[in-house]
This record gives C-alpha cells, sequence and structure tokens, in this order.
C-alpha cells in the first residue's frame, strides 16, 4: 500500500469514528448507557432560586451631608437585587438552607421553585460564622432534599452541584471531590470546607452539592477564581455543619456553639522540640479556665492538643474550627499529649456566652464592624463577628474571624476594656491574631 493510500485509509478510519460518535447508541448490548437524568429529575425540584432585594441607603463617600448637598449627590435610598440558590431540607415545614451572604440584609427575599412557582420568604436564622441561613416558606406542594452525612464523603466521589449561576435557573454541573477540611477559604471564623471540581459560579451560593444517592452532601458556598468565573475550584459547607446549625436555630433560635474554655498556640516541629515533646504539631494549652469543659474533662496547662473525634490537629485554626462547629452540649473526644504520654479524655461543650457590640458605639475607626465577647476555644479576647465591606473598620485592615488581645499593648478579655481603653484614646492599636498570625492594626 502506497504512502498515500495508507493516509486516505486513516482520513475514511476517522470519519466513520467521528459518525459513531456523533450517532451514539442508547444502549450497548441491551444495557442502557449511564446517564445522571433520572438522578436529576428526582433532586431538582428541591432546589430553588433566590431573589433578594436591599435597601441601601444613598451618601457620600464620607458620610458628610454637607458633602453631598454641594455636589448635588441623590438623596434618599435605592433598591438593589442579587441572585442565589438554596435548598428545600424540611418540605413539611417549608424550611430551607442557603447561605448567610446570600439573604444577609435582605429587606425581601423570593424564592422560585423548578415549576417557576414564586414564594414570599422570611429569614429564620442565621450564622456569619459558617455562612449558613434558614429560610421559610409557605409549606405547600413542596419537594425536600433529603440530607446525607457529609462525613461519609470520600476524595473521588462524583457529586453534582445545582444552582442559579449567574441568573442561569437550575443549572446541574458535575464532577468529584476534590479534597476535604479546607480552611483559610473565606474570612469567616469556622471553615472545614468540601472542595469540588463541579462548575460553582456567581449565584450558585447556598446551592445543593449533591452526592450519586440523590442527598445533600454540601452547601455550595464559595469558590476561588482570578476571574469571578468557574476554574474547577469550588468549596461547599458539609452537609453536618449546615444541619448543626439548622437544628440550632430551630431549637433555641440562635447559634449556641461550643465552649472549651482553653487558650491554645500553636505547636509545630521546632517549638516541639523546645518543649522536649515528641509531636509534630498540635495546639498547646496555654491557660485552662476555671469550670470549663476543659477542666471539668482534666485538661491542664502544657498539654498539647493533637485530635479531636480521631481527627489531627496540625494548629490553633484547626482546634477553633474543631470546637466552634461543634454546638454547646456535644461531646468530643480529645486526644492530647503529656509528659511525653499520649492521652485521651471525653469533654461535654459547654455553652459560649456571647455579649455583642457595634464597632460604631466603640470607636469611630470601628464602624462597620461588630464584635462579641471570647471565642470558641479561647476564655479571652474579642471576637470579630462581622465586618461590612467599605467600612471603616474594613478599611483599616479589620477581618471576620479576627480575635482582639490587646489594645495599646493592655490585654483585653472583653467588649467592656476595649470600650474603656478607647473612650479615652482617639487612636488605637489592636493586636490582632489571624489564624496563626499576630499583627497590629491602626485604628484612628
Amino acid at each position: 500500500m502506497t504512502t498515500g493510500n495508507r493516509f486516505k485509509l486513516i482520513g475514511i478510519l476517522l470519519l466513520a469514528a467521528s459518525i459513531s460518535w456523533s450517532a451514539l447508541p442508547d444502549s450497548v448490548d441491551g444495557e442502557p448507557l449511564p446517564s445522571l437524568a433520572p438522578l436529576v429529575k428526582r433532586v431538582a425540584p428541591a432546589v430553588v432560586n433566590i431573589r433578594v432585594s436591599q435597601t441601601v441607603q444613598r451618601g457620600s463617600p464620607y458620610g458628610d451631608d454637607m458633602f453631598r448637598r454641594f455636589f448635588g449627590l441623590p438623596e434618599g435610598s435605592r433598591e438593589i437585587a442579587s441572585a442565589g440558590s438554596g435548598v428545600i431540607v424540611d418540605a413539611s415545614n417549608g424550611y430551607i438552607l442557603t447561605n448567610h451572604h446570600v439573604v444577609e440584609n435582605a429587606a425581601k427575599i423570593q424564592i422560585s421553585l423548578l415549576n417557576e412557582q414564586t414564594l414570599d420568604a422570611e429569614i429564620v436564622g442565621s450564622d456569619a460564622a459558617t455562612d449558613i441561613a434558614v429560610i421559610k416558606v409557605d409549606p405547600k406542594n413542596l419537594v425536600e432534599l433529603p440530607i446525607g452525612d457529609s462525613n461519609d464523603v470520600e476524595v473521588g466521589d462524583f457529586v453534582i452541584a445545582i444552582g442559579n449561576p449567574f441568573g442561569l435557573g437550575h443549572t446541574v454541573t458535575s464532577g468529584i471531590v476534590s479534597a476535604l477540611g479546607r480552611t483559610g477559604i473565606s474570612r469567616n471564623g469556622y471553615e472545614d470546607f468540601i472542595q469540588t471540581d463541579a462548575s460553582i459560579n456567581p449565584g450558585n451560593s447556598g446551592g445543593a452539592l449533591v452526592n450519586m444517592r440523590g442527598e445533600l452532601v454540601g452547601i455550595n458556598s464559595a469558590i476561588i477564581s482570578r476571574t469571578g468565573g468557574n476554574v474547577g475550584i469550588g468549596f461547599a459547607v458539609p452537609s453536618e455543619i449546615a444541619k448543626s446549625i439548622m437544628r440550632q436555630i430551630l431549637d433555641f433560635g440562635e447559634v449556641r456553639r461550643g465552649l472549651l474554655g482553653v487558650s491554645i498556640q500553636t505547636i509545630d516541629t521546632d517549638s516541639a522540640k523546645a518543649l522536649g515533646a515528641e509531636v509534630e504539631s498540635g495546639a498547646l494549652v496555654s491557660a485552662v479556665e476555671p469550670g470549663s469543659a476543659a477542666e471539668k474533662a482534666g485538661l491542664h496547662v502544657d498539654d498539647i492538643i493533637t485530635k479531636v473525634n480521631s481527627k489531627k490537629i496540625n494548629n490553633s485554626r484547626e482546634l477553633m474550627n474543631a470546637i466552634g462547629l461543634k454546638g454547646s452540649g456535644e461531646q468530643v473526644d480529645i486526644e492530647y499529649v503529656r509528659d511525653g504520654r499520649t492521652r485521651s479524655v471525653t469533654a461535654t461543650l459547654g455553652q459560649r456566652t456571647v455579649t455583642r457590640s457595634d464597632g460604631s458605639d466603640i470607636h469611630p475607626g470601628l464602624a462597620g464592624a461588630q464584635f462579641a465577647d471570647a471565642s470558641a476555644t479561647n476564655s479571652g479576647g474579642i471576637e470579630v463577628t462581622e465586618v461590612e465591606p467599605g467600612s471603616p473598620a474594613a478599611q483599616r485592615g479589620l477581618r471576620t474571624g479576627d480575635l482582639i488581645t490587646a489594645v495599646n499593648r493592655q490585654p483585653v478579655q472583653n467588649l467592656l476594656q476595649l470600650r474603656a481603653i478607647a473612650e479615652a484614646n482617639q487612636i488605637l492599636f489592636l493586636l490582632v491574631q489571624r489564624g496563626d498570625r499576630a499583627l497590629m492594626l491602626q485604628i484612628r
């Protein structure tokens, strides 16, 4: 066969292959080809589109009425709209899970079902630290999605994401679970994200991450992207966390986080060597609050916590997440090292008592931030629970989840101490713990 004939034969074979591919049969040897269509038909009616209306005040960037009048800026307020997604998890009561950031500051909420029916919704409760919210609609003719156990999810599992990306309602994408236990993704305080390469785009927030059994295993929440579009790195709040937050909201009307009652520091190989401890990583207990769950369980200063519920603890942030994502009254198994020996204990978490305050009541430079006494694991300090984008507090570098431990070189344990220092000083220097880093912020 000549070279020219060989090329002709290859071309014919390629053309035949392309024709065969374009006319893919419905079945092979009597067996239907795999399809996600039956799964999607079953679960899609439980995913809703959410439209949120917010009323914002017009004004100058400096909040100065004279500035506004001088430059002829418009007065009054204006309405802005945004879109997101949600998941019906209790059809008989009309409860829907979504993200906190989807419904935050909402003046009006409407949801659209797959059958294009529109219903008004109201917020039952919301938690900024986990980015989970519960909303409610009239429970008529609803379809719910069963909640699966996200603890059973493994890397490599197939999943589908359903939501409202870019306003394109009820869009389905597929992929796999890329990683588990991701932290450091958002600015919120508590993270344990499922990572997936199923396409998640703006508007997917609050939508469903579903396993192949048709169970909800995550609430889609965030992406990493330089352009704002999907690049195959999306994150979902695990269903066990979302379920715990929802249960607390419905039972108590608020989120009651577990409290261990310890102050902690990250331990790495070098610091462990300096302490003579044979551990690679963990969280060193530097203080135990009297009467706390930690004291009752027998934890001591200098203990190094290495596991919680069999999950390895590499640093103080991971311990904060492990405890802060539990509810008060829950039991946790803690593995720790003391005097070179590995020990274990079960602690029943106490209830975190929170005193909240708006930053504008404390200091003009803190306007736009919300503060609360203590944190989920630390026995003292002031937690930044929320920071409004573009606010004075945000411009000065504060982030949600920051822990303020000292002001103007004075240790602070609560908001009363911060307020007293702020009343006596126009300039504040905040010592802030952010994850494993400590930094100083100047507030004017």
